[in-house]
């Protein structure tokens, strides 16, 4: 069985935490546009806007 070096941890957290920070950075995306796209249907069917 191989033993894990130090080396190979950091390259497994690194690795982790990259694909964890893509991952937060799409979710902030996705959460906008749907804020927007609430936001945006919510005016449309607001009977007191202009």
């Amino acid at each position: 069985m191989k033993r894990t070096t130090l080396r190979d941890m950091a390259r497994i957290l690194a690795a982790v935490l990259f694909t964890g920070g893509i991952l937060a950075l799409t979710a902030c995306n996705t959460v906008r546009g749907v804020g927007k796209d609430i936001s945006s249907a919510a005016d449309a069917l607001d009977p007191n806007e202009n």
